[in-house]
């Protein structure tokens, strides 16, 4: 055999003695078919991807030194041929810790004397390590090596038994798997490790069925922080390896116990009452930002949608409008020269706040259409608005914008005779406060505003389109930039009117039938 082949040998651990010639004549014909096998780029593939294939040498060999299987050398001529080096450099490193283990590894594998199963591990690279392995670590260790080698020849000895697997997409992880089999403590092993790798090793220890393996893993997956796209890896490939029912632990860090509409209803309401009572300004605009964005997100998953009943929502409004009327028939008859004035007109404008964001809800829920009918009929509330200063009443107007603005785009439903009740309670009130939405607030878009009315307004009947548009003429001419303007409205209206009438007797005499009949 030539020299570069014996080196070749020798670097791939098969040899034990770095010294030792090896001639073709002293090698056997059985030992020669394995070692072509093995070695030779051309070998063919197994026949399953991936899983380890067993072939078995029919002598009693003198058994070569442990994991002499990479030096120095292999690694510097590797960089000639473009192989992953970084890999390597941990493939070498792992053994070699291995095969001179410390205090902190608690490896067994020095006291179980030479191996018995020459184990090699091929990337699909072509990149390939062999290493000497126990048949009684490995049949212990792996339900499916226990299958394989589970072989004796006729005369019971034990054999040399050769396994090989193909065509893995990381060596070094499929090396660590069978180093792993040998550690005393797998959790302590794991310990600081990347979750990636971690997910690796697992999804090896589910091929060759380490169950031990895989029960560490799911024990380091359960203890270590994910990310957000850890979560979907760690799920995936639960999944992908069937390993769900063995996750439990794993998997209740982003599931729970199948609960009712009513549990669901009973946390929801407790999340939304803790935000409208929040005492920090600050911490409450922050948790309505926060809630607002994950329902929305949630209505947009029509698979798992939240399943919060209306009834809870509506409870929460009914709240908030008792707690308005009783601030506002307290303001009514507060004196100005008391203090506390301005205590209560903050809280009306919390509470005012507090209904705006309900019904940013009940809109993204598409549950809005019941609130349009309770505003309108809020004649009380309405009255009580009237007597209190612009300054302190006007976050009360901007929820009567916020309704004509989703029914102005067609995202709430409700009959003419809602609309017209809603704009007959309210929309005065919206004209007297509208100069101080505008000033007061930098989130009120005046155009917004202005577009939603004008295009609820001509959902009305012609009459009441009418009726509403000439009163808005005289205010707007009186009061200028602090009424809506609504002029887009007032010129379709006018067209409807004066230019485009229809007539719902329109005479169809021109219209021509014909009726044919055909023969089947």
């Amino acid at each position: 055999m030539a020299t570069r082949e014996v080196s070749a040998m020798i670097k791939q651990g098969f040899l034990s003695d770095p010294t030792l010639s090896f001639s073709p004549s002293r090698t056997a014909a059985a030992a020669t078919e394995t070692l072509s096998r093995l070695y030779s780029p051309s070998s063919s593939p197994p026949q399953q991807q991936q899983q380890p294939q067993i072939s078995e040498s029919t002598r009693s060999t003198h058994h070569p030194t442990l994991f002499e299987m990479m030096s120095q050398e292999q690694l510097q001529e590797t960089t000639t041929t473009n192989k992953p080096i970084k890999s390597q450099s941990r493939i070498f490193k792992l053994l070699s810790e291995f095969k001179n283990p410390n205090i902190r590894d608690s490896f067994s594998y020095l006291a179980l004397g030479p191996g018995n199963v020459r184990l090699t591990v091929v990337g699909k690279d072509g990149f390939r390590v062999c290493m000497d392995v126990h048949k009684n670590v490995l049949a212990e260790k792996s339900r499916f090596f226990a299958e394989k080698l589970a072989i004796r020849d006729k005369e019971n000895r034990e054999m040399l038994h050769v396994v090989e697997i193909s065509e893995c997409d990381d060596v070094e992880v499929y090396v660590e798997t069978v180093v792993l089999m040998y550690c005393d403590d797998l959790k302590r092993r794991l310990l600081g490790e990347d979750l990636d790798k971690v997910l690796a090793l697992l999804k090896v220890s589910a091929a060759i069925m380490f169950d031990l393996g895989i029960q560490s893993c799911l024990e380091y997956l359960e203890a270590v922080p994910w990310s957000g796209d850890q979560e979907e890896k760690v799920i995936s490939l639960l999944g992908e390896l069937k390993l769900v029912d063995s996750a439990t632990e794993v998997l209740q860090r982003i599931t729970s116990e199948p609960s009712t509409s009513r549990r669901a209803d009973d946390i929801f309401l407790k999340l939304l009452s803790g935000v409208l009572q929040a005492k920090d300004d600050k911490c409450r605009r922050e948790m309505k930002t926060l809630i607002s964005r994950l329902i929305r997100e949630d209505a947009s998953n029509y698979e798992n949608r939240l399943d919060v009943s209306k009834d809870t929502l509506y409870s929460l409004c009914h709240r908030c409008l008792g707690s308005l009327i009783l601030c506002l028939s307290e303001a009514t008859c507060i004196d100005d020269s008391k203090g506390d004035r301005g205590a209560l007109m903050a809280e009306i404008a919390r509470e005012a706040d507090n209904m705006q964001w309900l019904v940013d809800i009940l809109i993204d829920k598409r549950m809005c259409d019941e609130f349009v009918k309770l505003w309108a009929d809020q004649k009380e509330l309405a009255i009580l608005h009237c007597k209190i200063p612009t300054m302190y009443r006007h976050e009360i107007s901007r929820i009567t914008a916020q309704l004509c603005i989703a029914i102005g785009r067609g995202h709430i439903l409700v009959p003419k005779d809602t609309r017209f009740s809603l704009l007959s309670t309210w929309l005065e009130a919206l004209y007297e406060d509208f100069g101080w939405m505008r000033r007061a607030s930098r989130s009120v878009d005046r155009k917004l505003v202005e577009d939603g009315l004008s295009q609820t307004i001509l959902t009305l009947p012609m009459l009441q389109q009418q009726a509403i548009l000439l009163n808005w003429f005289d205010r707007f001419l009186n009061k200028g930039g602090d009424c809506p303007n609504i002029q887009k409205a007032f010129e379709i209206w006018w067209r409807r009117a004066f230019i485009r009438q229809y007539s719902a007797d329109q005479d169809s005499s021109h219209l021509q039938i014909t009726v044919c009949d055909y023969q089947k």
